[in-house]
Order: C-alpha cells, then structure tokens, then sequence
C-alpha cells in the first residue's frame, strides 16, 4: 500500500517538461479541474445570491485548487520517504506555469457556469435574473425576457424628481421574464407594476418591442410630502389652534383670533391636525398675515365634495400625467383627429376660438392648436413627437410639459375649466410657441 501511494505520489511530483506528453497532460486535466471547479462555484452563487460571483473570487479558487493538489502531492512524497526535488528549476517552472493555466482558464468557467445558473433559472420557473440569457434558451423557452438597459442609458422623466444612481444600478441589466404570449400592451403594464412594487420606482415611461427588446426607457420618483400637494401661489402654515372634534383633512376652515378682538384672519384648507398644532393651506396673501403671537380658533365651514381636488389627487397617485402641447403647422398631427391619438384630450384652445373642452373624436387638429392632455408618460412623449414641425420631428419634439406631481395637484380651474400654467397663463390671449410644449 505504501509503495504504491508512494509510486502514485512520486510520479505526479515528477512530471515537467522532460516528459512532454505527461506535462501536456498534467496541464490539460489542470485546466479542465480548474474550469469545473470555477463553474460549479460561479453556479451555486447565482443559486444562493441571485447575482454573478465576483471574477477575483473565482480565479482565487481555480488556483487554489491546483495549488493545493501540487502541495499535497509533495508533501505526500516526503511523508513516504522520497526526496523531490521540489526546489529544483524545472519542478519550479512546471508548477508556475500549471498556476497559470489555472488562472486563465477560471474564468472561463465562471462564464460558462454562470450562464448555465442563468439559463436553468429561467427554464425551471424563475420570474427574475441577473443576466443575460442565451439564444437558444430564448427561443426554446415559455417566456418572454425584459433586460433593463446598463445604467448609463436609464433616463429621467421630465418633470419628475430623479431616481438616485444607486436604484439606477440595481435595475441595470436585470432580466425580467414574463408568460411568452402576453400581448404588448399587457407585456409593459406589466413590466412597469413589477417595476414599482418590487424595486419602489414611482413612475416608468418604457418602450417595448412584442419580443420584450427595450428601445426606450426612463424612471422618475414619486414625489412626497405636503409641498407637492399645494396649489401656485398658495402655502401650509402650521398654527396653534384648537380644531374641532368633526374636522377632518380637506375640510375648508376659517382661522379666528379673539385677542385683542374677535377677527377673521384667514380662510383655508386643513391639511393636518397634530395635538394642538393644526396645518392650513391658505392662499400666500393671507398666510402673511398670521403671526406667532397667541393662537387661533379654527371654525370648520359646510362645504360640498370638491371634484377639482378629488381629480388632483387621484391623479397624483395614478401612472398618468397632464400636458399641453401646441400642434405646429405640417406636423404629423396637423389634421389627424382626436380619436387617432392615445392619450386623452380633456381640451383643445384653437388658435383662433374659444375652448373646447372634451372635444369630439372627429375633432381634427389644426396648426397653433393648444391641446391639453392626461395619459402616460410615453403617450404624451409620442403625441409631442407628433405636434412637433416635420424639421424637429428626429429630436424631441420640443421642451416636455409634463406635470410634476407637484403641479399635477394645483388649482384645476383658471376660470375657463383649464389647467393653468406656471409662468405662461394663456388667460391674457397670447399664443404659445408653435411646436412647443408648455408645463400644466
């Protein structure tokens, strides 16, 4: 038994390059070793982790494997006796260039063995990875696979606050599979629901193709707080008070002070009640005049649903957006009808003319129209592609006028049942920009 370990032990120390072909051997089944090893371990972290091993790690362990069999071969030989020249130049030699082979060929296993992980996942029901799969797996398999672009090709929405580089990087390069016959439209509803509920983005604008190809995709964050709920030219003021037991959030009050008399100070909107302190939303006018001296009495007014504020909040919390754009002349809209466009026309201001408000499907579009909109994002990006003039129509089609969620809950009505606009109120007559898009 010793002789024999010792003749099996002596024979894998004394392989080197005297020997061509046991060399060439030795280092094919140091290659193969070091591959299979380095693919077995790259595949039970993506079983474990749900990501790619590191590169380092796997080169680490494709050497080690080879640096602890020539190790235990030496050490075997002395512990039978032998005397190998393990110092020797071509001992030393062949071991470097065996390491190597190892380092080389880890790699290569972390591939393979990684992609494996991946394409296994896929057939065997996964609904998430992080890779990217192979052909033959996309052609042969029930689903249909969603790759989210490399984070330095992930846009931003206009209007919306940014999402940070660091949600940007966890979405990059991340497959998402889906039943293989869902339609287009079901496809991205439901690529954008996964989107939000599993990685907390608030808005999506994607593109895809009936094969899950991404052509165009942008995120941005859902806005929070209570600035973004007040309407231009309007403020929160936070007051001690004492509010009745009824009040509620919405509810229209009055703020009262009794000293030195009793006066009127302010009407508003309550938005909170916490303790003793009460927030009001006033117009900025009034909300100068309460001061933090002594306190206030806050009398809730009988007031009737607001459909404005209802609409404003709903539509903070949905997937859809407002815009108006301007139909520039020559454009792909330019005579088109509402019923041809996919988002929903709420009104349309003429160039010359009254508002028409929830114009009819024939309606047909002329140049210098003003056309506000409610729909997603990526409806409204292609009806401002649309309405831009035939020389714009290859860039952007003129400046985005989404509602932030911001703007998306200002005061509704301007006096002519149309939304107003920061900065730009078209109530005095003037024409927007023609092709332009103005925020609402």
């Amino acid at each position: 038994m010793t002789l024999a370990l010792g003749a099996l032990v002596g024979a894998a120390v004394d392989v080197g390059f005297s020997r061509p072909r046991q060399a060439a051997v030795a280092l094919v089944t140091f290659a193969v070793v070091a591959a299979l090893v380095a693919g077995s371990a790259a595949l039970a972290y993506r079983w474990y982790f749900r990501a790619e091993i590191p590169e380092g790690v796997t080169g680490l362990i494709g050497v080690s494997v080879v640096a602890l069999y020539l190790n235990t071969t030496s050490l075997g030989s002395v512990a039978v006796g032998d005397n190998p020249a393990l110092l020797a130049p071509e001992s030393v030699f062949f071991n470097l260039v065996s390491l190597g082979v190892a380092a080389v060929m880890a790699p290569v296993g972390r591939y393979a063995g990684d992609r494996l992980a991946v394409d296994v996942f896929a057939l065997s029901g996964a609904k998430q990875l992080d890779g990217e799969l192979s052909g033959v797996v996309r052609a042969v398999g029930r689903f249909t696979a969603v790759t989210i672009p490399p984070a330095d090709e992930i846009g931003d929405m206009d209007t919306y606050d940014p999402v940070s580089p660091e949600k940007k990087a966890e979405l990059a390069e991340t497959t998402l599979l889906f039943p293989r016959k869902l339609s287009e439209a079901a496809l991205r509803e439901r690529l954008v629901a996964r989107l939000k509920e599993e990685y907390g983005v608030g808005y999506v604008d994607v593109d895809l193709d009936a094969d899950g190809t991404v052509d165009y995709f942008a995120v941005g964050s859902r806005a929070a707080g209570l600035g973004p709920t007040l309407a231009p030219g309007s403020a929160a003021v936070a007051v001690s008070a004492d509010p009745p037991n009824n009040a509620t959030v919405g509810d229209t009050v009055q703020l009262w002070r009794d000293d030195p008399e009793l006066e009127r100070v302010a009407t508003g909107e309550l938005r909170g009640v916490a303790g003793d302190a009460v927030t009001v939303a006033l117009d900025e006018s009034d909300a100068e005049r309460l001061t933090d001296e002594g306190g206030y009495r806050v009398v809730t007014l009988p007031a009737e649903p607001q459909a404005d504020r209802e609409f404003a909040s709903l539509l903070r919390n949905a997937d859809e957006t407002m815009a108006s754009v301007t139909v520039a002349a020559g454009s792909d809209l330019d005579g088109s009808t509402v019923g041809e466009v996919g988002a929903v026309v709420a009104a349309v201001r003429p160039a010359e003319g009254s508002v028409q408000p929830i114009p009819p499907r024939s309606y047909t579009f002329d140049a210098g129209d003003l056309v506000y909109l409610v729909g997603r994002p990526d409806a409204i990006r292609r009806f401002e592609t649309a309405a831009a003039a035939s020389d714009e129509a290859g860039g952007s089609g003129g400046s985005n006028g989404r509602a932030s969620a911001a703007e998306r809950d200002a005061e509704l009505d301007d006096g002519d049942g149309i939304a107003s606009t920061d900065g730009g109120d078209d109530r005095d007559g003037s024409d927007p920009p023609v092709g332009g898009t103005q925020r609402s």
